[in-house]
């Protein structure tokens, strides 16, 4: 027999598994030598005292809930899908064709995740971008090294259980299906990738790595396979797009050719960077929290008429990294390991751009807000991946700081004023947000606080439309999906993006 029951604790109490087995043994009136136990749902609430808020699944005859995926089949003579990128889209799509019983082909412009780490970390030392293996591109796709946050909770797209499932399956904590603010980390996420590849290649799989898509092979307006840079043909049954929100070649590809495609907005602005331990006292109200409380995050917003201010992709005990894919621009981005252990806490505070704002590049029609993107990154480069920074207190001065505060981004920092150099929309509402977000959290602004810039890259600023049966509005046979077509924001929902994706592919081919 099952019960479902609610708990308060302190982290002292969550902490302590005996307390915690005997509190639940208390509640479902459950004998403890004959109780087992699923954490469902798992919050921490810190408006006043910290308290962690359990959803508790209770038996007495070991009756729990199980998160197994689908099995896994041999697919090495069933017919193939092309899925071009191999970002948390295209994967998730990969696995859930083999569990379908299609044959994935991954096209992938970059490189394995082992190998990708080495251009990273060549990168983080102020070396010269690789453009086709970076931050951006490779195994893994961008969320492989922006701290694996599974924020997503909606279901709207589909179950995001299925999402966490395959997550644990390969080598996830199993908290990560209660957690509402889920987190894996960059490092063990380079280990589940590569679990993940051993799996598809197992089945009968394919991967095509430092294979880069340069168009698409037509007939009679269907999709029949794709042309790569090195001029081979790949042909298959379906084609989909997962290419990521930075694949500004395949934007161009669609805009050059005529193919539907349609501007989108999104946001613009820098991370904030301060001493975590700052962030741990305002958000645990007081110096004396308890140690075992995790680092703390936050999330804030601020509406000035119709533009907002808001953070995104907060990053406790991480550390600040360049996010650029060529050379001669400028774009950051955030990330944490597993144990969130660095002294400082960083986020992205962004504003959001809108098609009016990108007015002088109207006559790029749907890519006009890409234009801009990429102008405001050209504009805030320095050298190689030195980025522009400014301490918080001199941004609301409109004044370059004399010195800049110890920061996490290892390549370098430049002295800027950055009020300066965003556009007058972007500093204004930014210095708004700031002030706004003081006031919710006393000790924001702050002499400790420090702004790098450019934060450009939140989501993409082209959408590539597709029906209801997820195909191109024109081209059949391909099925755009993800962060790059427009149709998701972070790891889950380009996740769940990709399940979908290939359950209607699978559905349509009658498997």
């Amino acid at each position: 027999m099952r019960k479902l029951i609610q708990l308060k604790l302190s982290a002292e109490e969550y902490n302590n598994e005996t307390f915690l087995k005997r509190q639940i043994s208390k509640v479902s009136n459950i004998d403890l030598s004959f109780l087992s136990f699923k954490i469902m749902k798992e919050s921490l609430d810190c408006r006043k005292v910290p308290l962690y808020n359990l959803s508790v699944v209770c038996s007495n005859n070991n009756d729990l809930p199980n998160n197994k995926p689908l099995p896994f089949l041999d697919v090495r003579n069933s017919s193939e899908i092309l899925v071009v990128g191999a970002g948390p889209c295209g994967l998730t799509a990969a696995l859930r064709l083999i569990q379908k019983g299609l044959k994935p082909i991954i096209i992938e412009r970059g490189k394995p995740v082992e190998e990708r780490k080495q251009d990273i970390a060549l990168i983080c030392r102020n070396q010269d971008v690789n453009t086709e293996s970076n931050f951006c591109f490779g195994e893994g796709g961008a969320g492989a090294f922006s701290d694996g946050k599974l924020y997503t909770r909606s279901n709207k797209k589909g179950n995001i259980d299925d999402v966490l499932s395959l997550l644990v399956h390969f080598g996830a904590d199993e908290k990560i299906l209660r957690q509402t603010h889920a987190h894996i980390g960059t490092d063990k996420l380079s280990s589940i990738l590569k679990n993940i590849r051993q799996t598809i290649i197992n089945c009968g799989g394919e991967y095509l790595f430092e294979t880069k898509v340069e168009d698409l092979i037509l007939k009679d307006n269907t999709v029949i396979g794709v042309k790569t840079s090195e001029g081979e043909e790949i042909f298959a049954h379906k084609t989909i797009l997962a290419t990521g929100h930075s694949a500004r070649d395949i934007y161009q590809l669609f805009y050059d050719n005529n193919w539907e495609i349609q501007s989108k907005p999104f946001a613009v602005g820098v991370r904030v960077e301060h001493p975590q331990e700052l962030i741990n006292q305002i958000q645990y109200h007081s110096a004396n929290y308890s140690p075992l409380l995790p680092p703390a995050t936050y999330s804030l917003t601020f509406n000035n008429g119709n533009r907002g201010v808001f953070s995104f992709c907060m990053c406790p005990g991480g550390i600040v990294v360049p996010a650029m894919d060529y050379q001669g621009m400028m774009s950051v981005n955030g990330m944490s390991n597993s144990s969130r252990s660095g002294e400082k806490a960083n986020s992205a505070i962004v504003v959001s751009v809108t098609e009016e704002d990108a007015a002088r590049y109207h006559s790029y029609g749907a890519l006009s807000l890409m234009k801009l993107q990429q102008e405001w990154e050209e504009k805030l480069y320095i050298n190689k991946q030195i980025a522009p920074a400014q301490r918080i207190s001199d941004f609301l001065q409109k004044r370059t700081s004399s010195t800049l505060c110890s920061s996490s981004y290892m390549p370098g920092l430049m002295s800027v004023n950055l009020s300066n150099e965003l556009p007058d929309f972007i500093s204004e509402n930014l210095a708004l947000g700031f002030k706004s977000f003081d006031r919710k959290m006393k000790g924001f602004i702050t002499e400790e606080a420090l702004l790098i810039g450019l934060e450009s890259r939140t989501s993409s600023p082209v959408r590539i439309p597709r029906k209801a049966d997820l195909q191109h509005t024109q081209l059949k046979n391909l099925y755009p999906c993800g962060e790059g077509a427009g149709y998701a924001g972070g790891i889950t929902s380009s996740a769940l993006d990709g399940i979908n994706t290939a359950d209607k592919i699978a559905s349509e081919l009658g498997v």
